[in-house]
């Protein structure tokens, strides 16, 4: 098992906050679209690395990248929930 260096952290934390702020955001249903947010999360993420492979000087793709935005974008909705549990309004 290999470690797990700091740039898959800080992808890590960069999509938890994103689907945090994203689903923040919108005022829909609890459950409607959840799984559209973390869909477009992780194609969003897709995206950044197919970019740096065509258009950034000495960047490759990496999965070990999309894999932590996934990570991430479900830890950034997992930390959501537990807020508007606690503070669902009435």
């Amino acid at each position: 098992m290999g470690k797990i260096y700091i740039d898959k952290w800080v992808h890590i934390g960069f999509f938890a906050v994103l689907i945090f702020l994203w689903r923040s955001s919108f005022t829909w249903d609890i459950n409607k679209y959840n799984i559209f947010l973390l869909f477009a999360a992780v194609l969003y993420g897709c995206f950044v690395e197919i970019v740096q492979l065509y258009w950034v000087a000495n960047r490759s793709f990496d999965v070990y990248d999309v894999m932590s935005d996934t990570v991430g974008s479900l830890l950034g909705l997992l930390i959501w929930l537990q807020v508007y549990k606690k503070n669902k309004p009435l």
